[in-house]
């Protein structure tokens, strides 16, 4: 049915996809919350010393 070559090359296709398949699931449900949540706590920070900045001068 398979040459050995051609099995070699199905078992590499079947690591890169499976591969791809994890790093996607890892990225979705770790760095792109993290990353997210991140930038909104480092946005509120900056509303709130804009808020205290404006008290001051006034």
């Amino acid at each position: 049915m398979f040459d050995f070559d051609q099995y070699l090359g199905f078992l590499a296709f079947l690591t890169i996809l499976t591969i791809g398949f994890w790093l996607m699931i890892f990225l979705l449900t770790f760095v792109i919350p993290y990353w997210i949540g991140g930038s909104l706590i480092e946005r509120i920070k900056e509303i709130r010393e804009e808020k205290k900045a404006k008290r001051q001068n006034t």
